[in-house]
């Protein structure tokens, strides 16, 4: 018997993969959430299939998305990430990243855990669409966009952050009779 999957990752072996084993997956360490929002950050305007591709060359670029090591990156980092084909070549997204990073560090220094305050939002538990349109933004999307710009992290307006959500099980969208759906909620 075929496994029923959300629409949307096709038959692209890599993306089955990714909807198979990791989107929905409610993520609770907070250095691979914020890997996923800078990640949804190179996204905009591409499609997910191409960050997909080139995650490896991100995580090499990047330091393993090691905040303490991107927040120490500087002038001479920026110019060699605008030189590496491996990953999207834009330096706003670039300058976003060790900003974002910088962020991340000084929230954890001052006690707040990445994690801690994502599922915050949402009372520890994901959210699950129970049927209909999946939208691109939510009202929540659009209250912890807003919370991350005041903070002044950059590339996270309401859709990239409900992307985010998505991927990382803030939110189940999987599909009716897709066969992650109860598989991706906790007990």
């Amino acid at each position: 018997m075929e496994r029923v999957r959300c629409g949307w990752c096709g038959t692209d072996p890599l993306y089955c993969a990714y909807h198979d084993e990791e989107w929905g997956v409610p993520q609770r360490d907070s250095r691979m959430l914020w890997e996923m929002l800078m990640l949804e950050g190179f996204q905009a305007g591409l499609s997910w299939i191409t960050i997909l591709r080139k995650r490896e060359a991100f995580r090499a670029a990047f330091a393993g998305f090691d905040p303490d090591k991107v927040a120490g990156f500087g002038p001479a980092d920026v110019d060699r990430l605008m030189g590496d084909a491996g990953i999207v070549r834009a330096r706003a997204k670039i300058e976003a990243t060790i900003a974002g990073a910088r962020l991340y560090c000084a929230m954890r220094e001052r006690g707040q855990d990445f994690s801690a305050y994502a599922w915050g939002f949402v009372d520890g538990r994901p959210i699950r669409n129970e049927g209909g349109a999946v939208p691109a933004k939510s009202p929540l999307s659009e209250a912890i966009s807003s919370d991350l710009k005041r903070r002044g992290f950059k590339f996270v307006g309401p859709t990239i952050v409900y992307a985010w959500m998505q991927a990382t099980g803030l939110v189940n969208d999987h599909a009716i009779d897709c066969f992650r759906r109860d598989a991706v909620m906790p007990s």
